[in-house]
């Protein structure tokens, strides 16, 4: 096994210091506007904030890997789980916050646009949840297997016109599929639904905490770190501990100050150039926040650690599918100062639905704990064809292509499930029940058998 010691041999420090100095440099331009007010036009405000909220995305990346170092394995996660995503849930929460405002001001009969016109925030917060969740799964899971090939057939690891059978992981990480089978069993009732109410908060958070007490009692393990962190981890105990502490509390501060008006920024930049804020959020916002995870995990899939790699983009899809989904109505009911939930309309009742079956297909095709390139093929595609159809298909059919895709997803899961459905009972129980100890019979790795 790679340890720190070596991984940190060819760390690299100039260019480590280069992207540490990168990131935080991004932020600058964006404190000058924040705290000067010029007036510069929408989009390239949008711009800056958003760079900033990428850069502060890198340095809480780096932070979190190189705190695992210090902190012990139960607390590093529940930490951990929470810091990766802030960047994400900082641009939700905007919007949440704004559809409860709105609620309010409405007396409660409904989420109108806080302008008067355009999208209301109540549909931006569900379409920043709904676009980050597609876009790990479609982008981000698919990205592992597809830079893992390319780099196997580099290496002459396989030859062309010999099947591959993909990517493999630990056994361990059943435990995350488990948890995530669970939140999108019940997530596919969300569409059926006009709210997602305190009583779905309450399910999904309690799913993520039961999730979290499960994987607290893993074992320590020394970090595989890449790139700055694994520059990072290489000093001195306190000055280790002081850096990631100072950067984590800068990026902590650079989201905050920079969350809202990136939100604001972005819908003033759809509408005043005739595009669609609803897709901007959708897709503009989430790549911004993902961007650390994404490229973390396409290093280590470049360096052949494939495990490593799927395995956090996995882990990061059980806390956005359950705890930012969760906390969203919960946010929107402070706001508005009633215990009502976060209202779904007829759009967003067909984005609920894409997401989850997009999540249930995805489940299916690692109930082997095993993605094929052909399978990554699958859901990078389909990804890609809904994306293209939203654009291609008529205004007055609008819809149509999101419930189409769905159901594309929904009878191809259920036909990988049912032709491995012995695997289904083998992996909830390493999921809910097996010790780790029994989990330590790893398989995870680069599957290079031929196919049967």
């Amino acid at each position: 096994m790679t340890t720190l010691g070596d991984d940190l041999a060819d760390s690299h420090p100039r260019r480590q210091r280069l992207g540490i100095a990168g990131a935080l440099l991004l932020s600058v331009p964006a404190l000058v506007v924040r705290f000067t007010h010029p007036d510069i036009p929408h989009p390239a405000e949008a711009l800056i904030f958003g760079l900033a909220i990428v850069g502060a995305a890198f340095l809480l990346s780096w932070a979190a890997e190189v705190a695992q170092i210090d902190i012990g394995a139960g607390l590093a996660i529940a930490i951990l789980a929470l810091i990766a995503v802030l960047p994400e849930y900082a641009v939700d929460f905007v919007f949440a916050w704004k559809g409860g405002e709105a609620y309010q001001a409405a007396n409660y009969m409904g989420c109108p646009p806080l302008d008067g016109t355009g999208e209301s925030p109540c549909s931006l917060a569900l379409a920043n949840m709904t676009g980050a969740n597609r876009l790990l799964i479609g982008i981000g899971w698919t990205m592992v297997v597809f830079i893992a090939f390319y780099r196997l057939r580099k290496t002459g690891r396989i030859r062309k016109g010999v099947p591959w059978k993909g990517v493999q992981l630990d056994r361990e990480h059943a435990i995350e599929l488990s948890f995530l089978a669970i939140a999108t069993v019940y997530s596919l009732s969300l569409p059926l639904k006009h709210s997602i109410t305190l009583i779905d908060a309450a399910i999904l958070v309690t799913i993520f905490v039961l999730y979290t007490v499960r994987v607290a009692r893993a074992p320590a393990e020394e970090p595989h770190l890449v790139g700055p962190a694994r520059y990072i981890g290489g000093f001195r105990t306190p000055v280790r501990r002081s850096v990631v502490i100072g950067m984590g509390v800068y990026a902590a501060i650079i989201i905050l100050l920079c969350a809202e008006r990136f939100a604001e920024a972005l819908v003033a930049s759809g509408q005043s150039l005739g595009i669609s804020e609803f897709l901007l959020v959708q897709w503009v916002a989430p790549l911004a926040s993902e961007a650390p995870e994404l490229l973390v995990a396409g290093l280590y899939a470049w360096r052949l650690n494939t495990n490593a790699g799927l395995g956090t983009l996995v882990s990061s899809k059980v806390n956005q599918w359950t705890l930012l989904v969760g906390t969203l109505p919960i946010v929107f009911a402070i706001s508005s100062g009633s215990l009502h939930g976060l209202p779904i309309d007829a759009v967003q009742r067909e984005e609920l639905f894409l997401t989850a079956a997009q999540s249930f297909f995805a489940i299916a095709v690692l109930l082997n704990l095993r993605m094929s390139l052909r399978e990554a093929f699958f859901l990078f595609g389909l990804f890609w064809v809904q994306f293209l159809l939203g654009g291609l298909v008529p205004e007055h059919l609008h819809g149509i292509e999101r419930v189409a895709v769905g159901v594309v997803y929904m009878i191809l899961g259920t036909w990988v499930l049912v032709g491995e459905r012995r695997a289904i009972r083998p992996l909830l129980h390493d999921g809910f029940r097996a010790p780790y100890a029994e989990l330590a019979n790893r398989t995870g790795g680069l599957e290079q058998a031929v196919e049967d």
